[in-house]
């Protein structure tokens, strides 16, 4: 349901096991929403060092992974992640409902989202998934923690569909830990050097897949509306969920 970022996706052992161990991680875990400048700045260039190292950027000047069109969107949010409180990991998530969404997947896989938006479905789009590859080493369930917003977000705008554009050698590991299934294989996608593919769930059925798999995901609604604000509107009546807080959010 993530983008094709640089991240390690192990399970790493027996999910009992590895969910105690996310639990644990936890306990020292905030999440923000990004509305600072300075705060958004630091995202934009945790993008850039992580897909940087490993060659997933083309040519290009800067020290910054900085997409205006998606990232200054109505429907977005930068969500980030603090462990011990340094920076870990960051998302975007865009919400998209109705002919005119917003959707950074929308560049490529026009044929399959456009549908479900002209129905009147609501997708919740994870892209510019990202680490601290330092972190990523020490704590292989860092990609599972940095979702954890993003999974909220979905809740909290209603979303029927959660959407990512994972590289291939990713796919086999959405469909095993969120039963996201390929809606186009892989294809060539702006600025960067490798193909994504289109993986989609249904999210109301796979949220309670993963809540059972992985206890960790699981929050309550004092939890979601501390992060992302008190009220949850409806996309498909133009709400687009602007009020996101910038207040810390103590995971437990």
């Amino acid at each position: 349901m993530v983008d094709g970022g640089p991240m390690s996706l192990a399970t790493d052992g027996a999910p009992a096991s590895f969910s105690d161990r996310v639990l644990r991680l936890l306990e020292r875990v905030e999440h923000r929403v990004a509305t600072e400048p300075g705060d958004r700045e630091a995202a934009f260039r945790l993008r850039f060092e992580a897909y940087r190292k490993i060659g997933f950027l083309q040519k290009g000047e800067g020290d910054r992974l900085y997409d205006p069109r998606y990232d200054e969107a109505p429907n977005a949010w930068i969500t980030t992640t603090f462990i011990d409180g340094e920076l870990s990991g960051t998302v975007r998530v865009n919400i998209g409902a109705g002919e005119n969404a917003i959707l950074p997947g929308l560049q490529v896989f026009a044929d399959v989202l456009v549908p479900k938006l002209s129905a009147g479905e609501v997708i919740a789009e994870f892209t510019r998934l990202a680490a601290r590859l330092s972190l990523s080493s020490v704590y292989p369930e860092l990609a599972y923690v940095v979702m954890r917003p993003a999974f909220m977000a979905a809740e909290h705008c209603d979303a029927d569909w959660a959407v990512g554009t994972p590289r291939a050698e990713h796919i086999a590991f959405y469909r095993r830990a969120f039963r996201a299934t390929v809606w186009r294989p892989p294809r060539d996608y702006p600025g960067l050097t490798a193909k994504l593919a289109c993986v989609g769930a249904d999210y109301r059925l796979a949220r309670q897949f993963i809540e059972s798999r992985y206890p960790f995901f699981k929050f309550d609604p004092a939890e979601r509306e501390k992060l992302f604000g008190p009220s949850k509107q409806d996309p498909r009546k133009g709400g687009l969920c602007e009020d996101a807080g910038a207040e810390l959010l103590g995971s437990a």
